[in-house]
This record gives structure tokens, sequence and C-alpha cells, in this order.
């Protein structure tokens, strides 16, 4: 790093208070579920998360790549609560809080079952995403991601909406727990090498792991375990396996969405795998590159083949991603930006997307393609929502995917030459099929002949906001997108610098 690692600590304890009160809300929604307000209790908690994310934004100096706003506290060994944020920790945390209080507004519309134990499960989950973007600890960030997919795995199971929910969570928790056990590997093995070249203390401290040493051979087995633990949770191509079950046959899009949002793999290799291991990065990223390219092209086709639109929605996840991860390895400040506002930009646009396919389920009972149509003449809103996500996936102007793709394109072609940007760019165009075909298949075409569903029921007032909400969120980041360039240009530009111009 250029700058000394620290600012001064925190005037309070903000990060801490991110991360506790979800917890508080989770628990208060469960010990008041009989008060007629407790439904509303979830809502006013992640209200108030969303406020106090704000709140970090405006402590934060923008201007400085250093950690800030420090909070430390001794526990058991290496195992030390450690939390500080830089820009890119700001920009996930307001995502984070952002899709939480949309879920829940969504799954109240929904009338899904049980709903007082549903919220205080999606605030447990906030809480502990919230630890793994605030730690600087990477056991703990391990840890945390292990608690995080059990809750997530309940969720996915117990509001499912198929009667194969039990084959979609043994394949979930297959994938996720071997992503699991190699992230903890890599985790162990880093905290050995800081072991065995500090004088015997195991730490498994970013700080104390980014200044690390690390013999040539170690490094590339921590890079590889590391990797393809996060690149399971990302999804990259040939990680993705676990995606398209779950989108099928798990919940619709509360789990969805936590899992493909909030782009948590994407986040853990920035934050951990790039600062500390950035020989062993830049020793195998044409691998990873290679990977990712295969991946925009696999997925892209495999999504003009799906004939049911939750998993057309995961392979579009799968080919995005891989574009995304293709900003990234090219190891240029610029791509680093770009691919940070892609990561945003994907998860806002898949889960509007998400909630409008739960809300056409709600009404038609299936989201298989050959059993859709005509869906726009009833229901314009969550149509209109649909689209503008198509197109924010894409990068079309107007949306944060716009500026986002041209930075990673331009780092790609420095980096990589015309010939692999050519193909990411043609990647692109196939999106742009294959979303625009499912847009008018569901909302375009005729109703299907022997629909027997009767009239569909019009779009509610609240489905109406939530969809213009989102809408707007979208087109407000699209045409106001300077102010989140400048969140994150400091502590990225510190990356960049890390690695060698290529």
């Amino acid at each position: 790093m250029t700058e000394t690692p620290w600012v001064l600590q925190a005037p309070l304890p903000i990060l801490g208070a991110l991360q506790l009160l979800p917890l508080v809300g989770a628990g208060l929604v469960v010990v008041l579920r009989a008060r007629p307000w407790a439904p509303h209790l979830g809502q006013a908690t992640a209200a108030l998360e969303c406020v106090l994310a704000v709140l970090l934004l405006a402590l934060l100096d923008r201007r400085s790549s250093a950690m800030q706003l420090a909070e430390r506290a001794t526990l058991v060994g290496p195992f030390e609560y450690h939390a500080a944020a830089d820009g890119v920790t700001v920009l996930f945390v307001l995502l984070s809080a952002l899709l939480t209080l949309l879920l829940l507004a969504y799954s109240a519309e929904r009338k899904l079952s049980d709903p007082i134990r549903l919220q205080a499960v999606i605030l447990a989950i906030e809480a502990v995403l919230m630890s793994m973007l605030v730690t600087v600890n990477l056991l703990w960030f391990v840890l945390a991601s292990g608690v995080e997919l059990v809750l997530v795995g309940y969720l996915l199971w117990r509001w499912a909406t198929t009667p194969e929910k039990d084959a979609a969570l043994a394949r979930f928790y297959h994938f996720q727990g071997t992503g699991l056990l190699l992230l903890l590997a890599g985790a162990l093995v880093l905290g050995w090498a800081h072991a065995d070249l500090r004088d015997g203390r195991i730490s498994f401290d970013l700080l104390d792991l980014a200044g690390l040493p690390v013999p040539e051979t170690i490094g590339s087995i921590a890079f590889f375990l590391l990797f393809y633990g996060l690149a399971v949770r990302t999804p990259l191509f040939p990680m993705h396996g676990w995606l398209p079950t779950v989108a099928q046959y798990g919940n619709i899009a509360i789990g969805p969405t936590f899992l493909l949002g909030i782009k948590v793999g994407v986040y853990g290799l920035v934050r951990f795998v790039f600062p500390v291991l950035p020989e062993a990065v830049e020793r195998w990223d044409h691998y990873a590159v290679a990977f990712a390219v295969a991946g925009v092209f696999y997925a892209a086709l495999l999504a003009f083949l799906q004939t049911d639109l939750r998993r057309l929605m995961a392979f579009a996840v799968v080919s995005h991603t891989s574009l995304l991860v293709i900003g990234l390895f090219t190891l240029h400040a610029a791509a680093f930006q770009g691919a940070m506002l892609l990561a945003v930009n994907f998860g806002l646009a898949a889960t509007t997307m998400l909630f409008m396919i739960g809300f056409v389920y709600r009404r038609t009972g299936t989201t298989a393609l050959s059993e859709l149509g005509g869906l726009f003449d009833r229901l314009p809103m969550i149509g209109v929502a649909f689209f503008v996500s198509g197109l924010a996936i894409i990068g079309m102007p107007g949306t944060p995917g716009f500026d986002a793709v041209h930075l990673v394109l331009e780092a790609s072609m420095d980096r990589y030459g015309a010939l692999l940007t050519i193909a990411a760019a043609l990647g692109n165009v196939l999106a742009a099929g294959f979303l625009l075909l499912a847009f008018q298949r569901a909302f375009l075409a005729r109703s299907p002949e022997g629909w027997s569903g009767g009239p569909l029921e019009r779009a509610t007032p609240m489905e109406t906001t939530l969809a213009f909400v989102v809408i707007a969120l979208q087109l407000i980041a699209g045409f106001y997108l300077e102010p989140w360039l400048e969140l994150v240009e400091a502590p990225l530009n510190a990356l960049g610098k890390v690695f060698a111009e290529p």
C-alpha cells in the first residue's frame, strides 16, 4: 500500500452497529411476533440499517485508499475481531442494506408462509453479510461465509416453491460446502505461512498477510484454493453447477438475491486474494481469464436453449459474471473500478428480474416460457422493470453497466489484445439476444393456446411501487455514476499499483 494502513480509529463503532442491528431486529421480530405491528418491525430495522450505511458513507474519507474507521478486539488466538472499511467496503455495504430492505418489501407483498420467521432469517443473513464485508480477518470472513450459507440453505428449503426442493438443496450444499472447504484450506495455508515467516505467530489479518513474502509454491496453492472457493460462490464457469437447479427449484428471489445480488465472491477476491497474493495472481491470471471467456459463451449459448425463465436467469448470471472476472484479471485500476460497478449493477438488475419473475409466478404458477405470454397487457410496470433490468445487465447507455463495461473492455484491450476483447464483447451481444428473447416470449408474445388460468390479476399498488423504485434506482445510478466511481477510485488505484504494468 502507498499509505499508512490505518487512519484514526472510528469515532463511533458504526461497523459493529451495522453487524449487530440486524441481529437485534431479528430477535425482536421473534420475541414480539404476537404484536399486530410486528410484521413492520423487520422493515423498520432494514430501513435503519440503510441509514447506518449512509452514515458510514458520510464518515469515510473518499480521498484516502487506507482502511478506515477501524474496530479491533482480541478474542481467541489468531481469531480476532478486526473490522475496517474503504470505498469498496462502503459500496457493498450500501448494496447489501438496500437489497435487504427491498427483499423484506418483496416478501411482504408475496405473502409467503410464516412471515415473521422469514423476516428474522433475512435480517440474520444481513448481519452475517455485513460482518463478511467489514472484516479484515480472512478466517473471520470464511467462518462467517459458512454461517451465511447455512442460513441461506434453510431459507431455500423452508420457502421453496417446488417439490424438488430437497434435490436443489442437496446440490446447493454439495457445491457450496466444497467451496467453503477450499476457502478454509486456503486461509489455513496463509496462516501457517505467516507463522513460518513471522516467528511462529499465526495471523489471518489482512495487514499482516498483505506484506508477507509467500514462497512461489505456497502462493500458488493458496491462490488456487481461495480462487476456486470463491469461484463457486461468484459463480464462475465451471464451478456454477449448483445455480441452475437452485434457481429453478429453490426459492424464487429471496435466497438467490443473497447468493447472486451481493457479489460476495467478487468482493472476496478484491479484499483478500489480490492484495495478499499479487505474484500468484499475475502468474495465473491467464488461466482465470480463459475460464471466464469460456464461461461467457458457454452460459450464453445454454441460456438460448432454456425453456424455464428461472434457469435462463441462472445462465445469464454465469455469462455476465464471467465478463466481470475478465475485468478483475486485467489487473488494471480502471478495470477494477469497472468490475466493482458491474458487480453492483448486476446485483441490482438481477434482483429486480428475480422480483418480477416472482410476481409473475404468483399469478401464473409457472415460469415455463411455453406457458407464458401476453403478460405486458396486464402487468406493464412489471414488464418495464424486467426490460430495463435486462438492458442494465447488457450495459445499455443510461444504466450503470454502460460505463462499467467500457472500463472493463478498454483495460482488456490493453492487457490481452483485440481478440479476447472482441470475444467478450460478442458474449455481451449474445446476452442481449437471450434476455430480449425472454422478455418477448414472456411479456409480448401471444398467450399460449389452452390457457385456463383465467384473467390475470393486475399488479398491486405495492408491486407497482417496488417496480418503479428499482427502475428509478438503476436509471439514477446510470446517469449519476460519478460519485460511485469516486467512492472506489482511491482504494482500487492503490490496488492497481500493486501489479506491474502489462
